[in-house]
């Protein structure tokens, strides 16, 4: 398919209210596309200078300001042990800058703490989760774990350290010499300027209007046209070969603490299409999504907006295909060995593991997040994971996130004597379970309110899942693994809580 022809079948197979994309190819715009309404309501159509919120993409710009004002992010550590004070080892800035920190997500445990999907998160908020933090998920630069809190933390130490707004100094040191003329932080998502109007929903369902109310800065705050993202992909494009241009940085090689590589580095996603590798990053917030790619061997940049909650990132994979003349892989043509499905749990997060046969050659992984992988002699492999099946069990690899382990097998009925209250004291949050009718329901409770009941689904012998298919952002947790745990008498003693953006959260038996 041709790169126009790839263009004029976005808005129909990635179907919302609006969007725009760009397409460069040595700096220069290939093809470019607005479409649909920014406000259906209102009738304001969709275009290059729509401001937008590019949400996570801030990540990067974020790390730029930190190596260009600060250098060495290990300047900034003993600010941020001070931001964590009730933790005994905290991680380095630039562990924060990797993903590799440890922390939890704090817009996961806003759920924990009873946050209402639709309610209002402000700053207060997030220094109350940061300063109780007296836990990690795994010692600082070991694992990956996506963590929205780490980039929030490096804009707060950056504006403590220089002594002026971080959204002044953005503005100064990397929109301005990028020639990104409207784009800026706009930390309210209640109030986003230009008039926008992100959707939740779909063709079948409808399309709503979405509520947020969170605050953010560093992690998620930028707010960009169409044409100021195109003016960063030109700028990444005309520094490319100089080694201390800000995105050259940004993009060196990144490993953990054994030696072993990773795969995200200072706010950006490494990646490949075609064995070409490249950096991008995805942005989400609910009602909007964006996707932005820079490959340099072709000196090839996509970027993608839309404001609904269709997947920007396959549609950014879509336009490298066509720019590019790519043909996606080729399907197994060996029958692969088979797979044990069933329920798993992997030991080091204790989050529960689901590998469910898919037909064609295919099983399906809900680990982190769902994923569909080929059968192949041995093993079954996708993007992210492979599981291998071996004389001593079943085996996770996810290099991602540096984490190799076998799992273990959960079998068995659940045993129903799960009701009451739990409390975790580092969240000062509480885990009710009651039952209703002889269905089991659990719901969090905390200093953010009330949460919302959800029929608990059994997986095995003490171990559940909470469904919690809506957040304050974008990224839900997902189903929350609840795994119970018992003292030597067989009486429940604490529920272990986990999701894969905060993993092992303990709910104490009150």
């Amino acid at each position: 398919m041709s790169l126009s022809a790839a263009l004029d079948a976005l808005p129909a197979r990635y179907p919302g209210p609006g969007g725009a994309v760009a397409v460069l190819r040595d700096g220069v715009v290939l093809e470019q596309r607005s479409w649909g309404w920014a406000d259906r309501d209102k009738r304001l159509p969709f275009t290059a200078q729509t401001l937008f919120p590019v949400c996570s993409i801030t990540k990067q710009f974020t790390c730029a300001l930190l190596l260009d004002q600060v250098g060495d992010p290990a300047r900034l550590d003993a600010a941020l042990a001070a931001a964590l004070p009730l933790l005994p080892e905290p991680p380095g800035v630039r562990d924060l800058c990797h993903n590799q920190s440890g922390l939890r997500d704090y817009w996961a445990l806003a759920m924990l703490c009873g946050a209402d999907v639709d309610g209002v998160f402000g700053p207060a908020d997030a220094a109350r989760l940061f300063r109780g933090t007296r836990s990690l998920q795994f010692a600082p630069g070991t694992r990956y774990s996506y963590s929205n809190g780490n980039f929030r933390l490096l804009s707060d130490l950056i504006e403590q350290h220089i002594g002026r707004p971080f959204a002044e100094l953005l503005r100064q040191r990397v929109l301005d010499i990028a020639g990104m003329p409207t784009a800026q932080i706009a930390p309210d998502t209640a109030a986003l300027p230009g008039g926008a109007v992100g959707y939740e929903g779909n063709v079948e369902f409808g399309f709503i209007a979405a509520v947020n109310r969170i605050h953010w800065t560093g992690d998620a705050g930028l707010v960009a046209s169409l044409n100021d993202m195109i003016a960063w992909e030109r700028y990444i494009d005309r520094t490319r070969n100089d080694p201390a241009s800000l995105y050259h940085r940004l993009t060196r090689p990144v490993t953990f603490r054994d030696g072993n590589p990773a795969a995200y580095g200072f706010g950006l996603r490494r990646l490949s299409h075609g064995g070409m590798p490249g950096a991008g990053h995805g942005g989400g917030l609910r009602g909007w999504r964006s996707e932005r790619l820079y490959l340099p061997e072709p000196r090839l940049s996509v970027v993608v907006l839309f404001n609904h909650l269709f997947n920007a990132q396959a549609a950014a994979t879509d336009l490298v295909h066509a720019a590019l003349g790519l043909s996606p892989p080729p399907s197994p043509s060996t029958p692969g060995s088979p797979i044990p499905s069933g329920m798993f749990r992997e030991p080091e997060t204790g989050l529960l593991t689901h590998l469910t046969p898919a037909g064609d050659q295919r099983i399906r992984l809900d680990f982190a997040r769902t994923e569909w992988l080929d059968l192949l002699p041995g093993k079954a492999q996708g993007q992210s994971a492979t599981i291998t099946p071996t004389a001593d069990g079943v085996w996770l690899d996810r290099p991602g996130d540096n984490l190799h382990s076998r799992l273990v097998p959960v079998k068995g009925e659940a045993v129903r004597d799960i009701e009451g209250r739990f409390h975790a004291a580092e969240l000062d949050a509480t885990l009710v379970i009651e039952a209703v009718g002889g269905v089991l329901y659990g719901v969090f409770e905390g200093w953010l309110g009330q949460g919302t009941m959800h029929a608990l689904l059994s997986d095995g012998t003490d171990h559940w899942r909470l469904p919690c298919p809506r957040a304050l952002d974008y990224a839900a947790p997902g189903d929350w693994t609840l795994w119970v745990q018992r003292d030597e008498m067989g009486a429940v003693a604490r529920v272990q809580v986990g999701c894969w953006l905060a993993r092992q959260v303990n709910f104490e038996r009150t």
